[in-house]
């Protein structure tokens, strides 16, 4: 909103109003204010919910201090929410189509997260939102996503298409090239379902090579291939980040330095002199989302001050699947989402020790008639528990990997 009062008093010479246009600017402001509204008011939004026994339910797992997590309240993802939605709808370009997908993300992931944690808490259902109720949320998303991303004139990349001139003989004669013909390159914007593959020199993958036996029809088949993937990375990612959050700081902390990341990843796409610089894709209109980013890391880290060991609030789901959704389109909408095995290296980990555990666990009962483990408890980061690491080893650790994962992620910019 801010930012288009101030581009309206620009005209009018206003003294400082023009640095509103800059993102760089709009991004410092907004991680200002969203530290601010996630530890000022983070405070007293903790208060209510203590007021209101709005507390942790928590079973005996048998787990080193997990009881005295017991009464600690729950559905601080409000916190998470507020301010990431606040200083967006400030600084940012809300009629930018990428701010518009990333807000309704928020606040559609959020209110699923807050129907779960309401039925645990108030209704003292352990079991909260039915599962199938989730998953279908999660595909209503991917949906809206995928074919806005497909319906809008406002979506494209930005390709160098290369013209080939023929030459005349003068033309050969009076200059140093010996060939019959010239080349010209013009920036041309398209409706392209390319993505990045990561470490590669010709980085680019179409999901139209996937569908290609459809002839003419394979462009608008791909559209249906990329609506099925963006589906499947929400579900997949925002599910991952709620399994992550089992220990205090754990989740948040691990989302900041992967939303820190797609940042810069975000930042260079949608700059076309960086793009150019680093051969990679540009995609216009990206740029802004660097403001709603700063917004997602500033509400993290804010948030991870109350949230940090021993926790004084939890997230509860109505933060981590909003975070693990953000993460997924934010993603996605930069052409990165190949990359997310590799940023979102802790979550994919947390979701296949589940897997693995389960299906292991079915599988040895049905064949032996026992039930057998292959961690001493899933997700992983219990495992490490029952081993005996000091919970805030484990998250530190854990945030290490992650700080190297988002590094390694980083350098594919120049790996090719």
């Amino acid at each position: 909103m801010l930012y288009y009062l101030f581009a309206y008093l620009e005209q009018f010479d206003i003294p400082g109003a023009g640095m509103f246009q800059y993102i760089s600017f709009r991004s410092a402001l907004t991680v200002i204010t969203s530290l601010i509204i996630s530890m000022i008011f983070g405070k007293r939004v903790i208060n209510f919910l203590r007021k209101q026994q709005i507390g942790e339910e928590v079973r005996d797992l048998g787990l080193e201090g997990q009881l005295s997590k017991k009464g600690t309240p729950t559905m601080g993802g409000i916190i998470i929410l507020g301010s990431i939605i606040i200083p967006s709808l400030l600084f940012a370009d809300i009629l930018n189509i990428y701010v518009i997908l990333m807000l309704i993300t928020t606040v559609w992931l959020g209110i699923i997260g807050f129907l779960d944690d309401y039925i645990k808490t108030f209704k003292k259902n352990k079991g909260g939102l039915a599962g199938k109720f989730k998953i279908i949320g999660q595909i209503g998303l991917g949906l809206i996503v995928g074919l806005t991303l497909f319906i809008s004139d406002d979506v494209v990349v930005r390709e160098n298409i290369v013209e080939k001139q023929n030459l005349t003989v003068q033309q050969i004669i009076e200059g140093d090239d010996n060939t019959k013909e010239n080349t010209q390159q013009f920036a041309n914007d398209i409706k392209s379902t390319k993505t990045t593959i990561p470490f590669f020199k010709n980085n680019e993958f179409d999901y139209e090579y996937l569908v290609g036996f459809f002839g003419k029809h394979s462009q608008k088949a791909a559209w249906l291939v990329f609506v099925i993937v963006v589906i499947l990375i929400v579900t997949a990612v925002s599910n991952g980040a709620n399994l992550t959050d089992g220990l205090d700081g754990l989740a948040t902390g691990t989302s900041a330095i992967i939303g820190a990341t797609l940042g810069i990843l975000a930042y260079v796409g949608g700059n076309v002199i960086y793009a150019d610089y680093l051969n990679i894709m540009y995609i216009p209109h990206t740029g802004e989302l660097v403001v709603f980013m700063s917004a997602f890391i500033g509400a993290t880290i804010g948030f991870l001050w109350y949230n940090s060991y021993p926790a004084q609030v939890f997230m509860g789901d109505t933060g981590s699947l909003s975070i693990g959704g953000i993460i997924a389109v934010f993603a996605i909408i930069i052409r990165k989402e190949l990359l997310i095995p590799i940023l979102c290296g802790i979550f994919l980990m947390e979701n296949l020790s589940v897997v693995m555990q389960v299906g292991y666990f079915k599988y040895t009962k049905r064949r032996f008639g026992e039930g057998r483990r292959i961690f001493k408890m899933s997700p992983i980061h219990h495992h490490y528990q029952m081993k005996g690491y000091p919970e805030p080893k484990i998250v530190m650790r854990f945030m290490i990997v992650g700080i190297i994962l988002a590094v390694i992620s980083i350098v594919t910019l120049k790996i090719r």
